[in-house]
């Protein structure tokens, strides 16, 4: 039986090689790991935006209702004034939106941290095979 110091050329490179077998498989469970914990922070994100909506929706109602109100005081037709409260309204609603989608973006939902290992493990495996 050889010693530690002695192995062979085909020993040592059957060793490199499960260790990157070994390499890879982890690199495939923080993948997993990391995309669950995406997929989770989307499903909360999903979830208190939803939350919110049903309780602002009343609220909106109302504060809309007084601002057409306040400006029926002030002299504006009624028409006139729901119409200058309902589109503030959408416009504010306009620009929500577009922020809750951005912060869904691909981009923001890849696994940077599972990418960069990779690439790091790359270079590794190519230093392993020199």
């Amino acid at each position: 039986m050889n010693s530690r110091g002695e192995r062979s050329i085909a020993e040592l490179f059957s060793d490199a090689l499960a260790q990157l077998a070994k390499l890879i498989g982890n690199e495939f469970d923080l993948a997993k790991a990391e995309l669950s914990q995406k997929a989770g922070q989307m499903g909360r994100g999903v979830a208190m935006i939803g939350a919110g909506a049903i309780i602002m929706i009343p609220a909106l109602v109302v504060l809309l209702l007084s601002a057409a109100s306040a400006l029926t005081h002030a002299g504006l037709s009624e028409p006139l004034a729901y119409l200058l409260a309902g589109g503030a309204a959408l416009v504010v609603a306009g620009a929500l939106v577009a922020i809750g989608i951005s912060r869904m973006s691909p981009d923001t939902l890849k696994p940077a941290v599972t990418i960069e290992q990779l690439q790091r493990d790359k270079a590794a495996a190519k230093e392993m095979v020199r």
